[in-house]
């Protein structure tokens, strides 16, 4: 390749993705681009000239099939290096890359790859505990030609990617796609209902990362950290094709036991997570030195700033420039206590619509309760019932193979209709209120907006999840799932038990006196089960499904609500 000076001159203008993974490979080949994690502490570690030979290889394999151009190909399993080299394989080969969350059940799995008309299936990292390989084996062997990457089942069927690799030779004249291409079907969580096809072309996908590297002036020396599903918009984005765009490093998370030492070797600079592990980060650290001391601690500068490195390094954040957190709010005390540490931890809005470029927040510009001003490019308004409208250079093209779900997601000037509540301050600020669909009548006739209220109850610590509902009652309820530990002592500690109810009840009196008279909780369930993506309740992306829960205990509400009592004990 590197007497092709025509097809460098043209990478070097990071047009698509493949035309950045061209560029890199030949202005640093031998720079150390994916460090990936295997069992028995293993790492593996691939320069930009071993990957994109890999990628050219396998897509010098995928033409093979004779597929026509723009075939669908999708990829099911948990992040690893070999997931982001099957994807630009795909892409290389001119086809369009499906990815399938690897939690997904079997009937979702099963309406991916009908709806998408896949014609091929590459099998990644699964393990049949934590993700629903055992439920969707059955959908995909013996009924999809299957190539199984490194880390797939070991009893699952297929050609192995090593094996390809090695009697399969590169593309010998790649072709850069043009930057209208069809690239990429990304079916959202199915909060709702079933996933719809979100179809995104390079240019969609590249004109976000652009832009982003330039407002947040990012470098080619930035490291990333990949662990949140690459099924998912945000993931895409951050680990996918920033770090092509870049040229930066990417590590990979092994399993959720190795999670802190993962993190850890990647040092990285730039980390996005979700609130549920904002959280969880913090409960530890309470843990092992508990919030009086802490605010004792951090009344003396020195002490604060010995103390806050040592935080951020056992948290492997000490060299993050800065870190974004998305996808649900996050307390305000707990984004508080982030930014005491020194860590500007931003917030960031958007949707699989618009791959995820709407709104965030600019380093050192934090306003609470805001996910911050539009993007460049893009443009917010509120409709007359004030939902958030926007318009972004990341929009969708369309919803695939349905016309009428395109149609209604966008107004007569183009805006997306985000399906959101909102309000915007005079600086351009915006702050999310709830969700359209998610507003419901009481047995009294008044209207309850929940996410506000739920909101304000998940600012508690002992707190982990919580839903408001209740549309029967006269008053709505709010059920609670309590944070991991906090559920386990209150279990098996009487006086544990009663402390909770205590905390809770004064919960309760503080949040409702915030509330107009309709909207006060007529009392907090603490829920026993748990909320989790293989009973349904949660998404693939930690997203609570409303009607899975409303479904699952609507035949308790009033005999929850004839107790009358502040704090019940399901």
């Amino acid at each position: 390749m590197s007497s092709n000076n025509a097809l460098i001159q043209e990478a070097a203008k990071r047009t698509t993705p493949i035309h950045c993974l061209v560029h890199w490979a030949a202005k640093q080949p031998n720079k150390i681009y994916l460090t990936q994690p295997f069992d028995n502490d293993e790492i593996r570690t691939y320069t930009w000239a071993q990957v994109l030979d890999q990628v050219s290889r396998m897509a010098n394999y995928l033409k093979s099939y004779g597929l026509p151009a723009g075939t669908s190909i999708a990829i099911y399993g948990k992040n690893s290096a070999h997931w982001l080299m099957a994807d630009w394989a795909i892409w290389m080969a001119g086809h369009i890359s499906v990815p399938i969350y690897a939690t997904s059940n079997a009937e979702t799995a099963q309406h991916i790859l009908d709806h998408s008309e896949s014609k091929l299936v590459f099998l990644g990292k699964l393990d049949g505990v934590t993700d629903s390989w055992n439920q969707v084996k059955p959908v995909i062997e013996g009924k999809y030609p299957t190539i199984r990457m490194p880390l797939a089942p070991k009893d699952s069927q297929g050609e192995s990617w090593d094996d390809i690799l090695t009697r399969t030779q590169p593309i010998e004249n790649i072709e850069l796609p043009k930057e209208e291409a069809l690239a990429t079907i990304i079916y959202t969580s199915g909060s709702t209902g079933m996933p719809k096809g979100v179809l995104h072309s390079f240019a969609t996908m590249g004109v976000v990362s652009r832009n982003l590297e330039k407002r947040y002036e990012m470098s080619n020396n930035e490291r990333l950290l990949s662990y949140l599903p690459l099924a998912h918009a945000l993931e895409r984005i951050v680990v996918d094709t920033m770090s092509l765009y870049l040229g930066c490093e990417v590590y990979f998370a092994h399993q959720l036991e190795t999670f802190l030492q993962d993190i850890k070797r990647a040092r990285p600079t730039i980390f996005f997570s979700v609130p549920r592990l904002w959280i969880k980060f913090q409960h530890g650290i309470n843990e092992k030195l508990p919030p009086k001391l802490q605010r004792v601690a951090f009344k003396l500068p020195i002490v604060k700033g010995l103390l806050s490195k040592r935080i951020l390094s056992q948290l492997g954040l000490d060299q993050a420039r800065f870190a974004i957190t998305g996808s649900a709010p996050l307390p305000a005390a707990v984004l508080q206590w982030y930014r005491n540490l020194g860590l500007d931890l931003l917030e960031g809005y958007g949707m699989t619509e618009n791959f995820g470029y709407s709104h965030a927040t600019q380093i050192g510009k934090s306003k609470v309760g805001y996910v911050g001003q539009p993007q460049p490019g893009v443009i917010c308004k509120l409709s007359e019932e004030g939902e958030v409208l926007v318009k972004s250079p990341g929009s969708m093209l369309c919803y695939y193979k349905d016309e009428a779900k395109t149609a209604e997601a966008f107004d007569e000037d183009g805006f997306l209709r985000t399906g959101d509540l909102g309000e915007i301050h005079p600086d351009g600020s915006l702050k999310i209120t709830g969700r359209v669909k998610d507003i419901f009548k009481t047995a009294k006739g008044k209207y309850v907006a929940p996410t506000p209220i739920e909101t304000r109850l998940g600012d508690s610590p002992i707190v982990e999840m919580v839903c408001v509902g209740g549309a029967v009652l006269p008053q709505p309820i709010g059920m609670v799932v309590l944070e991991p530990e906090t559920r386990s002592a209150s279990k098996s500690d009487p006086q544990k038990r009663q402390e909770v109810e205590k905390e809770l009840a004064a919960l309760l009196q503080t949040v409702n006196g915030e509330l107009d008279k309709h909207e006060k909780l007529c009392g907090l369930v603490v829920i026993s089960d748990e909320w989790t993506t293989d009973n349904g309740i949660l998404t693939p992306t930690l997203k609570i499904r409303r009607q899975r829960v409303e479904d699952r205990y609507a035949d308790q509400f009033e005999s929850w609500n004839a107790q009358n009592k502040p704090v019940i004990w399901a």
